[in-house]
């Protein structure tokens, strides 16, 4: 067997051509939907293959507040994004003390919100609990939280998130159930379970805990394909998207951009991916209007999770 060093030695270095010199695949913004903020990477716990290693000392990417987010809205009218909904992903959002300010301000203006959340103890602190059920109740049907949810079995959600992490996720989604708040879960499409068998699982555990959640939506039961960066991948040229019978309008970087804040700025930038928050190459700059820039597909992930695995952030 090639050893994997060796099998992608080169790759991923030339954001203009492959390893072999074929032009390497790019995404335009054609279709800007989704807007994404950073909350910042301190989470209230540490799980074995987070992308973005949060965890409850990860401070590389430091709170955004409720006024950068609104500069960023601003920053939607000026430019005429058509975009539909803004985005909060961690860290753990509900760890950022502006959390509801910033999602309130973006229902203000008539966006859709989502929030990922492992919907633990961050979220179930008193203040966040009135503000989700006050947001809730002023914006109807406008608000989302996506909870993760590694696996419906308890031990295999424990396995990546600690002991009793699936109890107390479990104790949050069912506050969020009895005060009515829309609910979506994430999950991994790990172990051997093919995608109908990982659904069904999911289904069950809905319907046994009376969660409305339709597990056959990939919008509402996202399935996420694992990030291995130690995988030999190929690189997609721009010759891929006939081979493969896909359309770059297809991937995240063509409907999406993610805001973040890293330690010592001053001020956010704008990031081409939400799963490459520590890669320079794919920051574009600190307005949107420099994020317009096209997404030179350069990365493994760029491969193995958005074009051959298929996966969105996004619903």
């Amino acid at each position: 067997m090639k050893d994997l060093a060796q099998a992608n030695a080169g790759k991923f270095l030339d954001p203009a051509v492959t390893a072999k010199g074929d032009a390497r695949a790019t995404v335009s913004l054609s279709s800007p939907k989704t807007l994404w903020f950073n909350t910042g990477t301190l989470c209230n716990i540490a799980c074995l293959n987070c992308y973005i290693e949060s965890s409850p000392t990860n401070d590389r990417l430091v709170y955004i507040s409720a006024d950068e987010v609104t500069d960023y809205l601003n920053q939607i009218d000026d430019r005429n994004w058509p975009i539909s909904e803004i985005a909060f992903t961690g860290g753990e959002p509900f760890m950022n003390p502006e959390m509801i300010e910033m999602a309130e301000r973006s229902l203000a203006r008539g966006y859709e919100v989502l929030i990922l959340t492992n919907a633990m103890r961050p979220m179930m602190r008193s203040e966040m609990q009135k503000g989700l059920v006050a947001l809730n109740e002023t914006y109807p049907g406008k608000l989302t939280l996506r909870v993760s949810v590694d696996h419906h079995d308890p031990l295999l959600h424990d396995a990546e998130r600690g002991e009793g992490a699936f109890e107390k996720t479990l104790t949050g989604m069912k506050w969020l159930r009895d005060h009515g708040i829309r609910m979506a879960v994430a999950g991994r499409s790990i172990m051997a379970e093919n995608d109908r068998e990982s659904r069904q699982g999911y289904a069950a555990f809905f319907a046994r805990h009376g969660f409305d959640i339709d597990a056959q939506d990939p919008g509402m039961t996202v399935l996420f394909p694992e990030m291995d960066e130690t995988v030999e991948v190929p690189e997609i040229t721009t010759g891929c998207w006939g081979i493969l019978n896909k359309s770059p309008d297809a991937l995240m970087c063509a409907s999406s951009r993610m805001v973040v804040k890293r330690k010592g700025d001053i001020s956010p930038v704008v990031l081409a991916c939400t799963l490459l928050p520590y890669t320079p190459e794919f920051e574009l700059g600190a307005t949107l209007e420099q994020a317009e820039k096209d997404v030179s597909l350069n990365h493994p992930h760029c491969a193995k999770f958005c074009v051959l695995g298929g996966a969105s952030c996004s619903a």
